[in-house]
């Protein structure tokens, strides 16, 4: 896969090094030609000196040809205008953007590109640990607003039907992993000690869920 990441600072940098150890092609743009001494010097890195939005650089780094793109400077201005230039212009098939206004996540939506939002994700990541420490997540998707959690299911729950466990429009099972293999639970899939279940909850709903598992888990 070849990916464009716009911002070569400790989020561009460091995204650009796990992408070239996984064997992608990576193409990074940065207006300060020094930032290049944050990358390694490997064959899998590209760098190119300029503004994300110069069509002159995105089309040295191979714009009309990459899968992915990924702003990620400083500023919020120049993220979206990167992005847009992307996907409007180039029509890169996969755009995302960090954001550090969150206010700002509406304009992006509108303009069909997923954002990043730094302060927001991480306040909602310290809350998340705060107040629903036994469960791990996943993935989310949307602006967050739907969450994959993994979880031991508590003991007492060991034979009843996994479907009695969802509750409509807020949280659902959907895969059950049981002595190192998974599954994804039928209508009958009865709860086992030792499980590990991934629920698919609405971020409204965490509170319902823990207090579910936290009867058993005594907090």
């Amino acid at each position: 896969m070849r990916v464009i990441i716009v911002g070569c600072g400790r989020v561009g940098s460091t995204l650009a090094v796990q992408l070239a150890a996984e064997g992608h092609d990576v193409h990074v743009v940065d207006r300060r030609p020094k930032a290049a001494r944050l990358l390694p010097d490997t064959s899998r890195i590209h760098f190119h000196v300029g503004n994300g939005y110069s069509r002159t650089v995105l089309e040295a780094a191979g714009v009309d040809h990459a899968d992915a793109f990924v702003a990620v400077t400083s500023g919020d201005n120049s993220n979206i205008v990167s992005a847009r230039t992307a996907r409007e212009t180039y029509r890169v098939p996969n755009v995302l953007a960090r954001i550090y206004d969150p206010r700002r996540a509406d304009i992006y939506r509108e303009l069909g590109i997923p954002t990043i939002a730094s302060v927001r994700w991480t306040v909602h990541r310290i809350h998340q640990m705060l107040l629903h420490r036994h469960l791990s997540p996943e993935i989310s998707f949307g602006s967050g607003e739907t969450l994959l959690y993994r979880s031991e299911l508590p003991a007492y729950l060991a034979g009843r039907r996994l479907t009695e466990f969802d509750v409509d429009g807020e949280i659902r099972v959907v895969e059950v992993t049981r002595g190192g293999h998974s599954l994804i639970p039928a209508h009958s899939t009865t709860a086992r000690p030792d499980d590990l279940v991934t629920f698919a909850v609405a971020t409204t709903a965490l509170g319902r869920l823990r207090g579910f598992l936290d009867k058993e888990l005594g907090t």
